[in-house]
């Protein structure tokens, strides 16, 4: 029972957490289905938050950091790490995904159809499993986690709170260039452990209505959500540098994405 109402806390502390997960279900469960989408989530939590455990105590992958304990009582911890700090990363790892599948899927052949307002992408096995997409992937999820740690850093200045630090502050916003790779690494174990589960599973998936690019477009807007919540806090905190260093990191990544949803190729008769 104290478990039951320290995990209704911890919703109560970070909404935005579980709102984040909310539509990272309702998006997974759409494109995916719900077999591959639990899988997808236990992986990639339990993948976190063993690097978590393991970086807290031996610098392995994230390099050292500690969490101070500071909200202990108000929110779920599992050891020293915050429930929803390890939980976080599972849909951060699903919309990068969903955003490198956006970008890298071919277009499906469509004999009959008029031209689409967006392109119809394919979502065959060997196509959303492939290396191209586990390297992007992999990419989009370290590349997030520069906007997002640094404003992390600064917690005590938003509700966030100071819940954190690390023992040798790093070169880019106090963050060490060890915490990006750490990242990089636990989407690299989820996806290797998650691919080849992925191919074993029955082929069965969601009704393609709506088509695989409107449902790929629910992860995507994921993705922003986050990148957007947390570029606004970063400026709400008047870190004006930081702020628009992470903005304009997405500007090119911004612009392909709109190229290629504005783009739609002509359907073949």
């Amino acid at each position: 029972m104290e478990f039951f109402f320290l995990f209704l806390k911890t919703i109560w502390f970070r909404p935005y957490v579980f709102a984040f997960l909310a539509a990272f279900l309702f998006s997974a469960i759409a494109l995916i289905g719900w077999p591959r989408t639990w899988r997808f989530w236990l992986i990639s939590w339990i993948t976190a938050f063993v690097c978590e455990y393991s970086s807290t105590r031996n610098g392995i992958p994230f390099g050292w950091y500690h969490y101070n304990g500071a909200t202990v009582g108000r929110e779920l911890y599992i050891s020293n790490i915050p429930f929803m700090d390890s939980i976080s990363f599972s849909f951060l790892l699903f919309a990068s995904y969903c955003l490198a599948l956006l970008l890298l899927l071919p277009m499906a052949t469509d004999h009959h159809g008029p031209v689409q307002r967006l392109p119809r992408l394919s979502f065959a096995l060997g196509e959303r499993t492939s290396w191209p997409v586990f390297l992007l992937t992999v990419l989009f999820f370290a590349f997030i986690d520069m906007v997002i740690d640094p404003v992390a850093l600064r917690g005590e200045r938003w509700f966030l709170g100071k819940i954190y630090y690390y023992p040798d502050p790093g070169v880019h916003y106090g963050v060490p260039l060890a915490n990006y790779a750490g990242w990089a690494v636990v989407g690299a174990i989820s996806l290797l452990i998650y691919f080849p589960l992925d191919r074993r599973l029955a082929p069965t998936l969601p009704p393609q209505t709506p088509s695989t690019t409107h449902r790929l477009l629910l992860g995507v807007g994921l993705y922003y959500g986050v990148l957007i919540f947390n570029l606004a806090v970063t400026f709400w905190i008047g870190e004006s540098l930081q702020g628009t260093t992470g903005l304009l990191m997405y500007v090119p990544v911004t612009a392909i994405v709109l190229l290629r949803l504005l783009t739609p190729a002509p359907a073949s008769h």
